[in-house]
């Protein structure tokens, strides 16, 4: 029985676990294959890395302020966070690694940096 390539349809020849004709074959049904997930965890990174970049302009000494308005200015996108801290008196700290937000009063933010 002769087995033929799952992207181009071409005869295999060669070793019997062989499953491509090519490593070009082989590259396009796997890139084909994962496309749809490798664009959601490459979306995903370029949402934190962007909203990293915001952070760390907005917070170049290691603890500032800012505004609602202006963190959403910048294109700040608070549904992607990488961890949530929660101190023992119950204030909730958000991080994109390590740079971190605490909600204040009146649409402000406290911005923080991890020194782990």
């Amino acid at each position: 029985m002769q087995k033929q390539c799952p992207e181009c349809g071409n005869k295999i020849i060669g070793r019997i676990d062989k499953k491509f004709c090519s490593d070009a074959c082989r590259n396009a049904y796997n890139n084909r294959i994962n496309k749809d997930s490798k664009n959601l965890i490459r979306n995903t990174n370029n949402r934190l890395r962007k909203n990293y970049r915001i952070l760390e302009e907005l917070n170049p000494n290691g603890k500032s302020k800012t505004s609602r308005a202006r963190l959403i200015e910048k294109g700040f996108d608070f549904n992607y966070i990488t961890s949530i801290y929660t101190t023992k008196a119950g204030t909730i700290y958000y991080f994109v690694y390590d740079q971190g937000y605490l909600p204040l009063e009146n649409e402000y933010y406290a911005l923080v940096k991890r020194n782990d």
